[in-house]
């Protein structure tokens, strides 16, 4: 199976990135030569994804300008002939439909993905975070597995894991496994930002989801939290308990999660982003060596 269609949640404030995002989406914050959000939407299209719908929020009109067409911007770079420039900004190229709605209260992750029931329809959908970029340089076939996944397992979602330092898992939503086993299992329960003594497992949810169109059912039925949000994990948890399949695919080391939610999580993406690029990397490598020389001299 091939999932078609995707629902990308960009509506967060970015509080924990201040005051880098006071006047622009976090998920426009630059890694490299391209906004996180971009590498995105190439990792999904590569995996077949022909339409997606990005859930926004107040001042996130950004988003929309950046995947817009402009043909003022298109005419000075084809008169200057920067041919190179320009096929890096031609998004039209990706033979993808991009659609956009407004979470109009800040309600959580679960809320956000309610906004896109009337777009999923009736068909399996995937749900990709806004600020999670997937393999370097977004080269990830991680959804395209999960698909496979998907339709192998006759399951209501399919969620993407990765293995965290135990001491971090009150940042992540935790599953626990049916069982240990290989890098597909079972999900039998799922528990949103345990501590680490709490957490059954060190294997934390990494931004990407393909549901059934049940879930918006579960959504609805889910009680908002101590901040009124309403969790993704506590609509997932209702489809375990009604026995309903849900299933983990684990990420491999090649495949890993760049999760942009804070500050060192950036600088550390930027900078790894930055050392792979082909033109520029090598030259960015030499002034860190020295910058880094400098700095142990000084020590």
């Amino acid at each position: 199976m091939v999932i078609k269609s995707a629902v990308v949640p960009v509506a967060g404030y970015g509080t924990r990135l201040l005051p880098a995002t006071k006047s622009q989406p976090k998920e426009m914050l630059p890694v490299a030569r391209k906004p996180i959000v971009q590498y995105v939407v190439e990792e999904l299209v590569s995996n077949g994804i022909e339409r997606i719908l990005f859930i926004t929020g107040r001042g996130k009109n950004s988003i929309e300008n950046h995947f817009d067409h402009d043909p003022e911007l298109f005419r000075m770079l084809a008169e200057g002939k920067k041919q190179d420039l320009l096929q890096e900004v031609d998004f039209e190229r990706l033979k993808t439909n991009f659609f956009y709605t407004r979470q109009r209260l800040q309600k959580g992750l679960g809320d956000a993905v309610l906004c896109g029931e009337n777009f999923a329809g009736e068909a399996p959908f995937l749900v990709a975070l806004g600020d999670s970029i997937l393999g370097l340089n977004a080269l990830s076939r991680a959804v395209a597995h999960m698909a496979e996944v998907y339709d192998d397992r006759h399951a209501s979602c399919v969620i993407a894991v990765e293995e965290v330092p135990r001491g971090q898992t009150r940042h992540y939503g935790i599953v626990q496994p049916e069982k240990s086993g290989d890098g597909v299992f079972r999900v039998v329960n799922l528990v949103e930002k345990p501590r680490p003594e709490d957490a059954p497992s060190n294997l934390a949810i990494a931004g990407r989801y393909i549901f059934s169109p049940v879930i918006f059912d579960m959504i609805r039925r889910v009680k908002p939290d101590a901040r009124g949000e309403i969790q993704l994990t506590d609509a997932i948890q209702l489809l375990c308990d009604e026995g309903r399949r849900v299933v983990a695919v684990k990420l491999s080391s090649e495949e890993r999660r760049y999760d942009i939610g804070n500050f060192p999580s950036y600088f550390e993406s930027f900078v790894e982003f930055a050392l792979a690029d082909p033109e520029y990397g090598p030259g960015f490598r030499r002034a860190l060596e020295r910058l880094l020389g400098k700095s142990a001299a000084t020590a």
